[in-house]
């Protein structure tokens, strides 16, 4: 089966697949950021007691929760220039990515946040802490220790997720797949390459949960016989 397999065209590909993971790596950093600050916003307001911040919250995360991000990114793609925002496709892609992907990472940061003892809070509030102070400098630290695991399970959906951008001619890992697809007219070359790189990255996060769980001291320790 694999006569036909032409692993010369792979490899005169593989500039063009370089390009595209580096683009595919940068890019899901700069959206895993943004998901992060509109993760941490949105649970903020989610926490708030009075409906005016709550509400508008949960019905953003909800909307975005009960969507697929296929439609989000049409919406932003082609709904923008209607509004009068013509953003580069890029922008447009991380801009998608970060909305959708912080939906999630609220939901994340709220239990986290949640998991945290009241008593801490109301040692905060004790102290004379006001509510930015209490969220930067007691709840925040200690939500992410808790939080990483999932975030980083969560990075890995964002990264192959980043696979959409393709369908608006963003220049990332899925993109040159399509190239060599079309160009020799060699799907298998082409996603097959793909899936390797994507997996790669896969056990690059895989390994950096594996790694932050021993620096925040996650994994339990090793009793001495």
């Amino acid at each position: 089966m694999l006569e036909n397999f032409s692993f010369r065209t792979i490899v005169e590909y593989l500039p063009l697949f370089g390009q595209g993971l580096v683009t595919t790596v940068w890019l899901s950093l700069v959206s895993f950021a943004g998901a992060l600050a509109v993760g941490i916003v949105l649970s903020a307001m989610n926490l708030q007691r009075g409906w005016l911040f709550r509400v508008p919250a949960k019905a953003y995360i909800d909307t975005v929760r009960a969507t697929p991000l296929l439609a989000q990114l049409y919406f932003l793609y082609f709904g923008l220039p209607r509004l009068g925002f013509v953003l580069p496709e890029l922008v447009v892609g991380i801009l998608a990515l970060s909305l959708n992907s912080g939906a999630y990472v609220a939901e994340i940061i709220r239990a986290g946040i949640l998991s945290i003892p009241r008593g801490q809070v109301e040692a905060g509030v004790a102290s004379g802490m006001t509510y930015v102070q209490r969220m930067r400098l007691v709840i925040l630290p200690q939500a992410f220790k808790v939080t990483i695991p999932p975030l980083l399970g969560q990075a890995i959906v964002l990264v192959k997720d980043s696979a959409l951008l393709s369908l608006i001619s963003v220049a990332e890992l899925t993109r040159a797949g399509q190239l060599l697809a079309s160009d020799r007219f060699m799907p298998a070359e082409g996603f097959i390459t793909i899936a390797a790189f994507y997996l790669l990255l896969y056990y690059c996060l895989k390994g950096l949960a594996a790694l932050s769980g021993r620096w925040i001291g996650l994994q339990p320790a090793r009793s001495s016989t």
